[in-house]
């Protein structure tokens, strides 16, 4: 269970770094904003990367589930920790409801979300509900 919560510590804190960075505008890992608009937001008519507050908060949201992975047992860390496996369970199914594919059709992030991104979230929710119990 010790590599599987810090696994996930560090594939959340990375990804919270990568949305800090987008807060501040530095466009990684592609420079290009449009091109990074079209593989990590993928909405439709989207040109612009959202802005410092919504990355702020996904970032903060991301480091508080670190912490709480890191907490001892509280119904605090069990609370957060719930709420993190619905967002991730949510996230992890929009690739296939048919409102989020219309939503976001741009390429290559529909084909990312499918493959990669949607995924990725329903592993990282299934592993911290197995963590949450630790």
């Amino acid at each position: 269970m010790e590599i599987l919560q810090t696994l996930i510590m560090i594939v959340l804190a990375l990804v919270a770094v990568v949305h800090a960075l987008w807060g501040i505008g530095y466009w990684f890992p592609i420079r290009d904003e449009r091109k990074l608009v079209r593989t990590v937001v993928g909405a439709m008519d989207a040109t612009r990367m959202p802005g410092a507050i919504p990355c702020a908060m996904v970032a903060a949201g991301l480091i508080i589930v670190v912490a709480a992975l890191s907490a001892d047992k509280s119904w605090v860390r069990l609370t957060i920790l719930g709420a993190a496996v619905v967002v991730f369970f949510v996230r992890g199914a929009l690739p296939w409801v048919p409102m989020w594919r219309r939503m976001t059709p741009q390429e290559p992030f529909a084909t990312l979300d499918r493959r990669l991104y949607g995924p990725t979230c329903l592993l990282l929710g299934i592993g911290i509900a197995t963590l949450m119990g630790t």
